[in-house]
């Protein structure tokens, strides 16, 4: 078998490769709100409300915990893809065991120290003891499957970097699939209630690390995925130790600006909290759709750098960079024109619709000025360039603070999104500004 089997860093830069990276990853996306919803399903058949919010209370507790880990998949993305430009064939084998081997130790973790998480997290969001008990129950047997979760964060980058994204789409599909036909059988076949839907959750985790170590499986043709020396070189694993302490900063920093918007919003009321909420889900739609384009940046701009051509490096960045703003103009022209369509989707409550309606013009412009944001994020985790990830962030952040601190008292509601789509244009402001490091750093070799 030969390794890597992938375009490569010498194929010619064309829209066909860039949508060949980027529409499975459109339509995995697709896929992800899937595993909750049939969960909340089918245990929602079992006539009471407790294990309902369980299950949501269980599955959001897990979801933030393994967030924490995204970095693996990010900080992989980048240095696979520069190793594979360079033509390393043993590093890129390498990097994928080295990620499995943190995924796994990460995931052990967890699982030893899941008492005190668990506390932890019921400390900040208590429920009735009922839900409370029956989320831990939850948990308790979900969490086995974390090893896997966190190890397919690392599989994932490693399969992006290698333009790959058709196996993000088979691997996603494939855990849904198997989602479903568990759920259905533990809960409403043997009736397994909370216990079950947890277990078809694990099993089907579990199965989805299969799957993408089989789609990985050139890589376990060369020596270099189990040479000690390789896999454990110091320099290489202080690289990555900076790369994805950047990016856990970076990301943190990024969250806790949605948080604070979340919790801001509810000042302005129950009915002004909903609505944000609501067109929040314009933002995930955009978001979803930009990832495509994103990761593909991260494969072919990383594949540039590590070839050190500066030309390549330019078209890739342009060339995903074109497709993103054509993605975002259907987004907002669409939320322009069926905006009001997807709210009553959305809600039933007349007032929340009519409130939803009001700040519609925010979800309009947000995909064209959240723009830059998204796709030189893409750009810059491809080149690892996370310093700059980290030190852009940390300045957009202090921007959108300062944005609140006017505009909150002078437009309420409405300065809570004028702030957060400022913050969006700010970060594609200073990352654009570094952007030109890049191509000099490619230019060097």
């Amino acid at each position: 078998m030969n390794a890597f089997p992938a375009a490569g860093p010498a194929a010619p830069i064309s829209h066909g490769r860039v949508l060949k990276i980027a529409v499975p990853v459109v339509l995995a996306n697709v896929t992800v709100p899937i595993l909750g919803a049939v969960d909340t399903g089918v245990v929602g058949q079992l006539g009471e409300a407790a294990p309902i919010g369980a299950v949501g209370i269980g599955a959001i507790i897990l979801t933030s915990a393994y967030w924490i880990f995204g970095f693996l998949r990010m900080g992989t993305a980048g240095m696979a893809a520069q190793a594979h430009g360079r033509g390393d064939r043993a590093e890129v084998a390498a990097l994928l065991t080295r990620v499995l081997l943190i995924g796994f130790a990460a995931g052990l973790g967890m699982i030893v120290l899941q008492g005190p998480l668990f506390r932890a997290a019921f400390a900040l969001s208590p429920a009735s003891a009922e839900v409370e008990g029956l989320a831990r129950d939850y948990m308790a047997v979900r969490v086995w499957s974390a090893p896997a979760m966190i190890a397919l964060y690392g599989i994932m980058g490693w399969l992006i970097a290698l333009e790959r994204t058709r196996g993000l789409f088979v691997v996603q599909f494939a855990m849904n699939a198997a989602n479903i036909v568990l759920d259905l059988w533990f809960v409403l076949g043997l009736g397994w209630g909370v216990e079950g839907v947890a277990l078809a959750t694990a099993i089907a985790e579990w199965s989805g690390l299969g799957l993408g170590l089989w789609l990985c499986r050139d890589a376990f043709a060369t020596p270099a995925w189990r040479d000690r020396a390789q896999v454990l070189h110091r320099a290489t694993l202080i690289r990555m130790v900076r790369v994805n302490t950047d990016i856990l900063i970076r990301s943190a920093l990024l969250q806790a600006m949605f948080l604070g918007f979340t919790f801001l919003g509810g000042h302005f009321g129950d009915v002004a909290l909903a609505a944000n909420q609501v067109l929040m889900q314009f933002l995930m739609i955009t978001a979803f759709a930009m990832d495509g384009f994103a990761f593909g940046a991260e494969s072919l701009v990383g594949q540039a750098l590590g070839a050190g051509d500066r030309a390549r490096l330019r078209r890739a960045a342009m060339m995903t960079s074109f497709w993103g703003l054509v993605t975002v103009a259907v987004l907002a022209l669409g939320f322009a024109l069926a905006g009001g369509w997807v709210i009553d989707l959305m809600s039933t409550a007349p007032e929340v619709r009519a409130a939803a309606r009001v700040y519609l013009g925010w979800m309009v412009a947000a995909p064209i000025l959240g723009w830059a944001a998204w796709m030189l994020d893409g750009i810059f985790i491809g080149a690892t360039a996370t310093r700059d990830m980290r030190n852009m962030m940390l300045l957009s952040a202090a921007i959108y603070l300062a944005a609140l601190a006017v505009l909150l008292p002078l437009m309420g509601n409405h300065g809570l999104w004028a702030a957060l789509l400022i913050s969006f244009v700010a970060r594609g402001i200073t990352l654009g500004l570094r952007y030109p490091a890049l191509e000099a750093e490619a230019e060097r070799g």
